[in-house]
């Protein structure tokens, strides 16, 4: 598992293979480069200073500032490629996760909750961006500089560095006991970001429902409560993280005090040289702070482990709905029919929510479909553009099999205006052309006609011009409903399903947009799910829908002289207004 995250993680490191190289090649320089400094310090003491021979302390203190220079250089360009590399990086993981959820079906969505898509894009790669820089500029560095600060030191004098090596297993031991006990509470934190930004989304989404409820207080004190729970998941792990500093310390300054006292014992002997005494400093420091660096390494890795694991889930989800071999481009006419259909949506027959469907539509025909709550409509009429495959049984457009078409096509014909209507912010006439991006105003203007909208849309300050704010805040229910549905018309498709998409539409508007339908688009095949009898009465044909079978299916006449659950909606409607879901 370990090994193909990986795998998955590195495949988006692409065209950034060469900043990757560099970045750990100019890093290693840098550390050579420092390690020759305290060298030529020790020689400037020893055989400048001590000697009073100014001409080498000239020479090697050039050498010194052209090494300290070179190592600046390789720093800063470790730097600029170790950016490059880490911020291409996070470009090509957010790319690719966004592209792979394009591809997702309904079923894969579901498994993944909005606001987790929106972390694993933002702050789960973010994680990862920090982490591959560090890994690929202190990862190679600090190991590097500590086993030469350390192979430099032994060859200064092997007795004074042996008192780094104890200090270091010691350090070593201790910082490993602190990082794994933070690790499991970073481990912890970041998949609380998922209801943090759920909060969020909804509250924002919904400000106006949550003003007209006076829920101000109510939706602050859930966000407090997501937040506070990050809050004390980070608090508990840095209380482990902050031990590192005073560990460190404390070790560094041990080490230097036992270095002084034995070299300055050593120096008295003649066993050691001044300057070799400030080397074996420099190289105490280097050897300790590498250390440091490495367990910040490890804390870093440790942050990032849940947001790679959260990454490769969406990069290795696939859809469940996939082309076939030799898929079908042109599909013929209108005509559907249902042979045998069951659905699950957990692909258990045992768990179907849709029983023996049996049905036949004509291309150009009317049908309506009523049922109430939780009866299967929406799911009936989804299995139609194939946003989900049958468990069993077959569905069929067009005299196909609905798997044997390349999906965009079917798509392209079969037009959908779901229950949860979505504007996107942009001009109105931008949104009208998602469903034909090369349309002409004229053409947008033809479909805003059928679909009842022109009469709002022209009273507006702009036009087909007016900016629609995101999610269409600010158009009304209906409005949106309209523009939903001319949307859906620009694609002149050949079967059209409107899933309860009149239900903020007043009644004669309603019957407007049926009358334009039959008169416009005569040989589109058209679905029209809705609560109000009024709305289906003239189609050709309803189904009445009942715990995810067809209970009745037949003309207006028909299904009111045979068909009890139709005719009690029918009588509750015209009689006291009810809907559907009443029960007389």
């Amino acid at each position: 598992m370990g090994l193909f995250m990986i795998k998955t993680l590195a495949a988006q490191i692409k065209d950034f293979k060469k900043a990757s190289i560099l970045t750990p090649v100019f890093m290693i320089l840098e550390v050579v480069f420092e390690m020759l400094i305290p060298l030529m310090m020790a020689s400037i003491i020893d055989d400048g200073v001590e000697a009073g021979d100014m001409r080498h302390i000239y020479l090697v203190g050039v050498f010194m500032i052209g090494a300290a220079l070179c190592g600046l250089v390789c720093g800063i360009m470790g730097g600029k490629f170790g950016a490059t590399a880490s911020t291409g990086f996070a470009r090509n993981l957010r790319k690719a996760m966004f592209d792979n959820i394009q591809t997702f079906s309904f079923s894969n969505l579901d498994k993944f909750s909005t606001a987790g898509l929106v972390t694993r894009l933002t702050t789960d790669v973010t994680n990862i961006q920090m982490a591959y820089q560090m890994l690929l500029r202190i990862c190679f560095r600090a190991p590097i500089s500590m086993v030469c600060a350390m192979s430099m030191a032994y060859m200064i004098n092997a007795r004074l560095a042996t008192v780094y090596l104890v200090a270091l297993v010691i350090l070593a031991c201790i910082l490993f006991f602190i990082i794994k006990r933070a690790m499991k509470y970073f481990q912890m934190a970041f998949p609380k970001y998922d209801e943090l930004n759920a909060s969020v989304q909804e509250n924002v989404s919904a400000i106006r429902v949550v003003k007209a409820y006076v829920r101000e207080d109510y939706e602050t004190s859930k966000l407090k409560k997501a937040s506070q729970a990050i809050y004390d998941i980070f608090l508990k792990a840095e209380k482990n993280v902050v031990l590192n500093m005073p560990v460190m310390q404390f070790t560094v300054y041990t080490c230097i005090l036992l270095i002084s006292w034995m070299g300055a014992r050593m120096i008295v002997q003649s066993e050691l040289t001044t300057g070799e005494l400030m080397s074996l400093m420099a190289y105490c420091m280097n050897i300790l702070m590498s250390l440091m660096m490495v367990a910040m390494i490890f804390v870093m890795m440790s942050m990032s482990i849940a947001s790679a694991r959260r990454i490769s889930e969406v990069l290795n989800e696939k859809s469940d709905l996939t082309n076939p071999a030799d898929p079908i481009y042109d599909v013929p006419n209108g005509s559907i029919e249902f042979q045998g259909v069951n659905f699950s949506y957990y692909k258990d027959d045992s768990k179907a929510i849709l029983h023996d469907i049996n049905l036949k539509i004509r291309a150009g025909e009317t049908v309506g479909i009523l049922g109430g709550t939780g009866s299967s409509k929406t799911s009936l009429v989804n299995l139609i553009s194939r946003l989900y495959d049958v468990t069993s049984g077959m569905v069929l457009v067009g005299g196909h099999d609905v798997r044997e078409y390349d999906m965009e096509s079917l798509r392209n014909q079969v037009s959908v205006v779901l229950q949860k209507n979505v504007l996107f912010s942009g001009t109105i006439l931008e949104n009208l052309r998602w469903g034909d991006a090369d349309a002409s105003e004229e053409e947008c203007r033809r479909v805003c006609r059928l679909a009842c909208a022109d009469e709002f849309v022209e009273k507006m300050p702009d036009g087909y011009h007016t900016y629609i704010e995101q999610g269409g805040s600010n158009v009304s229910g209906g409005q949106k409903q309209r523009l939903c549905i001319a949307r859906a018309l620009l694609k002149k498709p050949k079967v059209l399903i409107l899933d309860d998409s009149t239900s903020a539409v007043d009644t004669a508007t309603d019957a407007k947009i049926r009358k334009a339908f039959a008169e416009e688009i005569p040989e589109t095949t058209k679905l029209i799910i809705a609560q109000r009898v009024s709305s289906v009465q003239h189609a050709d044909h309803i189904i009445v829908m009942e715990e995810g079978r067809i209970d009745g299916y037949g003309t207006h006449e028909e299904l009111l002289r045979d068909n009890e659950i139709y005719r009690e909606v029918y009588e509750s409607q015209t009689s006291g207004g009810g809907d559907f879901d009443e029960k007389k």
